[in-house]
């Protein structure tokens, strides 16, 4: 129990010194989040256009379109916020030999790697997740309470695919591009609803790529209060977890050492 809550101390002053650090260049850090915002928005607005047009489609409206862009926005600031090194940065890390610098701590590998760095533009996806959930107007206690919990599954769900992602590298050699494509894969069909996919598609939603867990499924925890389902979901989090922790594992045991001297500030 001392352990764990040392670890934790240890991970809560990485993500301090990593909000520190980007708050020292303050003009940079409100730029990024913005230009983010921006992003997010124009990408929305596709739906607001689209919604207008058409009006419901399988049993989506606008409604819940704001509830999934609020839930992935969200869950996706979260995990990149905390665990910014993860994907694409982490394969180019083990490709590169710079884990060395991690394993010379007594700490644990895994959490030490991915908690070290921040992504700043993640601070904009976690204001647009905000604003985007007021436009819900689903402020019963129970459903932001929800909403919340199930945005933490999110970004367990999406930090952990991530990490899987991230080591192929360990058995394929530098797959920092493939593990970009991967999770912006995940991302983007996360954010379309779910029910317009079916068969093949759908089941590679809830297996192979898990778009559903991070979109439509939470979008249903909060619309219907189900607490059976977000177990379920919550579930899902912890196995993720459970996979990616033991496919980084496995891969670190065939980790060769890098042969530059790097300097980590």
């Amino acid at each position: 129990m001392n352990k764990l809550k040392n670890e934790l101390k240890f991970l809560r002053t990485l993500s301090g010194i990593n909000l520190a650090s980007a708050m020292e260049y303050r003009a940079s850090f409100i730029s990024q989040m913005a230009g983010m915002f921006i992003n997010n928005g124009i990408y929305f607005v596709f739906w607001l256009i689209f919604f207008d047009r058409f009006g419901t489609i399988r049993g989506y409206n606008i409604d819940e379109i704001y509830l999934l862009f609020a839930i992935v926005t969200f869950g996706y600031g979260i995990a990149y916020t905390l665990a910014g090194n993860t994907g694409g940065n982490l394969a180019y890390l083990i490709a590169q030999g710079r884990l060395d610098y991690y394993l010379v701590f007594p700490r644990a590998v895994l959490p030490h790697v991915v908690f070290s760095r921040m992504h700043v533009t993640a601070v904009g996806d976690l204001s647009f997740g905000v604003v985007a959930y007021l436009f819900t107007g689903r402020f019963h206690p129970l459903e932001i309470g929800l909403f919340l919990l199930s945005s933490l599954c999110v970004a367990l769900v999406l930090s952990a695919f991530a990490v899987m992602a991230g080591s192929l590298a360990f058995f394929l050699g530098n797959t920092q591009y493939a593990s970009q494509q991967l999770n912006m894969t995940l991302i983007t069909f996360s954010l379309y609803p779910n029910s317009l996919f079916s068969g093949a598609a759908r089941f590679l939603l809830y297996t192979i790529v898990p778009a559903a867990f991070v979109g439509s499924v939470p979008v249903q925890i909060v619309q219907e209060r189900n607490g059976l389902l977000f177990l379920g979901l919550a579930g899902v989090a912890v196995l993720m977890w459970a996979m990616a922790t033991a496919v980084f594992y496995t891969g670190l045991r065939r980790y060769e050492s890098g042969s530059a001297i790097n300097v980590n500030v």
